[in-house]
């Protein structure tokens, strides 16, 4: 049976086979603490719980529009302009399966076989994969800690080629943690908007910031695209729901796509979500934001202590990117012995990129503190500090 040049192109996600051995070591009876899934260990919160339960009860669960329910893409605009002042009209707001549906439709609007899209390396390992699916070409900027790990408009401008059509970057970012202030990110989209080019930005893990104000781009621009999910901090990753901002001139566009792309988001994810920007709600949420950063507070050193270098401090979601050049020439050697002979699982850098994956890990702070204090002490044991 045939299989396509495209399914034989994609790379496994390596975080996913780690965790299956994770999973066959907690079979056999050892205690793995997990430090590779970027998912928030807290449940989803109790009203969103409550909403879907009343919705189901009804029984009345069919299809919303393409776009998703009226009411969530209304109470997203009032999110955006209480907390952000920005003024995003719902009209521009789409209802999407998870923040992956989002960009799938976001490079099925704007993408043609051929084209190329600039990325930063390391990177959210999907997106080059989600670009090559669409039979573009994604062409990686190394970046590093010297930039935090962020893409510079001088380095866009270099790389961009007559085939570019456009840039991916994200804020928080995934692995680094590391964010872009409003005058990068400007000056990032004057230097795709004046190539002709298309400005996609991953906002996910907007509202996990320590130490700074959550923030989104559409404050200051609304000709781009901008991808966020319930999963990250409204704490609803297997309810597969995120949402996506358009410009305005690629709101039918997205509409078509969808319809036949995924018809809609599911029903009852919606209904949940509906409650997730209710005061209460958003009370638990931003407790949970701050156990985030006496994580961060607790992790941050410990792995310092141990030899791990951290040259750009995360300040956004719940990921610390560590250089183990101190430590080891092979990080995926290292994350082996770690989940083998520690039962500590982290994510090697090999998954985020081709820029000096061996030289990274990847620790996500997504368990308790008592858990990740005991996760230092098992890795001290092994790197016999």
């Amino acid at each position: 049976m045939k299989i396509s040049r495209r399914a034989q192109d994609i790379q496994p996600f390596h975080v996913m086979e780690l965790l299956r051995r994770a999973r066959e070591l907690e079979a056999q009876g050892r205690d793995i603490i997990h430090m590779e899934i970027g998912e928030p260990d807290f449940p989803t919160p109790q009203p969103m719980l409550d909403a879907a339960n009343r919705f189901i009860a009804k029984g009345d669960v069919h299809y919303t529009g393409a776009l998703g329910l009226p009411a969530l893409r209304e109470a997203i605009a009032r999110f955006y302009h209480d907390r952000f002042g920005a003024d995003v009209p719902p009209e521009r707001i789409a209802v999407t399966a998870g923040a992956s549906g989002a960009l799938l439709l976001a490079l099925a609007a704007t993408t043609d076989p051929g084209d190329e899209w600039l990325l930063p390396d390391p990177a959210y390992p999907c997106n080059r994969h989600l670009v090559r699916g669409f039979e573009g070409i994604a062409r990686a900027i190394a970046v590093d800690a010297s930039t935090r790990f962020q893409p510079t408009p001088e380095q866009v401008a270099a790389a961009w080629s007559p085939n570019t059509c456009g840039l991916m970057v994200a804020t928080p970012s995934n692995p680094t943690g590391t964010l872009l202030e409003a005058a990068e990110l400007a000056a990032l989209r004057e230097t795709v908007v004046s190539r002709d080019g298309v400005l996609i930005v991953d906002e996910i893990y907007q509202g996990l910031t320590y130490g700074v104000e959550s923030s989104t781009a559409l404050a200051q621009m609304d000709d781009i695209f901008v991808v966020n999910s319930f999963s990250k901090y409204f704490g609803m990753t297997g309810w597969r729901l995120g949402w996506m901002v358009m410009p305005e001139t690629h709101v039918r566009e997205i509409e078509k796509l969808a319809q036949h792309f995924f018809i809609a988001a599911s029903t009852p994810a919606q209904h949940a979500a509906l409650a997730a920007f209710q005061p209460g709600t958003l009370d638990i949420l931003e407790e949970r934001r701050h156990a985030f950063a006496e994580r961060r507070a607790t992790l941050l050193p410990a792995l310092r202590e141990l030899g791990f270098i951290v040259a750009a401090e995360p300040h956004g979601a719940f990921y610390i990117y560590a250089d183990i050049s101190a430590l080891s020439d092979d990080s995926e050697a290292l994350a082996r012995r770690f989940i083998e002979e520690a039962g500590v699982a982290t994510t090697p850098g090999l998954d985020f990129g081709n820029h000096q994956p061996r030289r990274h890990l990847r620790f996500a702070y997504t368990t308790r503190q008592d858990r990740l204090l005991e996760a230092t002490e098992r890795l001290g044991k092994v790197l016999g500090k």
